[in-house]
């Protein structure tokens, strides 16, 4: 399954430590910055005021097996939240399938 986790940036070592104690075999981490429902109450509402402070943060993409989802995501949560506005978001979705361009292995092997 894949998982996309935006976190806060300073959570970054932790949430690695923990995913690492839950095996998590491999992973991309990218440097984004956007905003979310913490910035609604100063979102402009007209045009000519427009201007978004965006926040930096951490996204992390992950494929595991269906069956360690839960401890994949439980393990983000328990290292990455700070109980603030902020903290983050963790997306579960569906995948149609994988396919390994080294070894040509496709499915759950090919994670």
């Amino acid at each position: 399954m894949p998982i996309e986790a935006y976190i806060q940036p300073f959570m970054l070592s932790k949430v690695l430590r923990e995913l690492h104690t839950a095996h998590v075999r491999g992973l991309t981490v990218f440097d984004v910055k956007g905003f979310g429902r913490e910035k609604d109450e100063s979102y402009p509402h007209h045009a000519s005021e427009y201007a978004v402070d965006f926040t930096p943060k951490v996204k992390l993409e992950l494929l595991c097996l269906d069956e360690e989802v839960e401890t994949v995501v439980a393990a983000i949560v328990r290292a990455a939240r700070t109980g603030r506005k902020g903290d983050g978001k963790i997306f579960v979705t569906t995948l149609d399938g994988i396919q390994s361009i080294r070894t040509e292995e496709a499915g759950e092997g090919a994670i």
